[in-house]
Order: structure tokens, then sequence, then C-alpha cells
């Protein structure tokens, strides 16, 4: 009995794998450190200004996708040292101690957001927004 090519065995099909998921072997290993960063900041302020740095020098070479983390990044930083600036003004009239404790709470959430889109591989979709 001989064998035709239609009796022959088939390899099994193989399966595409997604990449794993793991933040320290791609293109997300700078957002992640720069995110890092600025929490770290809480404990050694100048990390957040390295931060900065890290995203402005990595946005113009990253994918689309990732730009919009870097371009979050930029904007939290500068929005949180505006408000920072202001709660500093403000206390004076004693209301400046809430809007400290405000502006870190938002700072954190926003660090929160922007990791959690990051490590599923999206797109920040605002980026560019005050509030989060």
């Amino acid at each position: 009995m001989t064998e035709t090519p239609e009796t022959l065995p088939q390899p099994p099909a193989t399966i595409p794998q997604q990449p794993p998921n793991n933040p320290l072997s791609d293109d997300r290993q700078m957002a992640i450190i720069v995110y890092i960063a600025y929490l770290a900041a809480f404990a050694f302020p100048p990390l957040a200004i390295v931060g900065l740095v890290l995203a402005y020098v990595n946005r113009e070479t990253a994918p689309d996708w990732l730009k919009s983390h870097y371009t979050f990044q930029i904007y939290t930083f500068w929005i949180g040292i505006l408000f920072w600036f202001v709660s500093i003004m403000l206390f004076f009239v004693l209301i400046g101690f809430l809007l400290m404790f405000a502006t870190m709470a938002w700072y954190v959430v926003r660090c929160a957001l922007g990791i959690n889109r990051l490590m599923l591989r999206e797109a920040y979709p605002n980026p560019t927004s005050w509030i989060t």
C-alpha cells in the first residue's frame, strides 16, 4: 500500500505566539522607567526631572502608541509642577495643605493609569488631558 500526498500525515499547524508580556524586554522599557522615576520622586525629587528628560529624549523615536505615553508623562510633569506651585502659594490661606495632598493623589493616579495602559500595550487615549 503506497501513501499518496493526501494521506501523508500533516505537521500540526503553528499557532502564532503573542510576545511575552515582559516590560523589561521590549520597547516599553524606557516608558516604565519614566513612570517609576516619577513615583520614586516622592522619596528623591530630582528623579522627576530625570524622568522628564528621558521622556523628551525617547518620544521622537518611539512608535505612535508609545509616543502617547511619553506625551502623557511630559504633561504629567508640567501640570504637576503647576499644581504644586499653586498649592505652595495657597499655603498662606491654609487651603494649600489640602491642595498639596490632592496634587500628590492626582500624580499617583495618573502614573498608575499610565502604567496600566502601558502594560496592556495600549496608547494613552488623551495624553494632553489635565485630569486623567
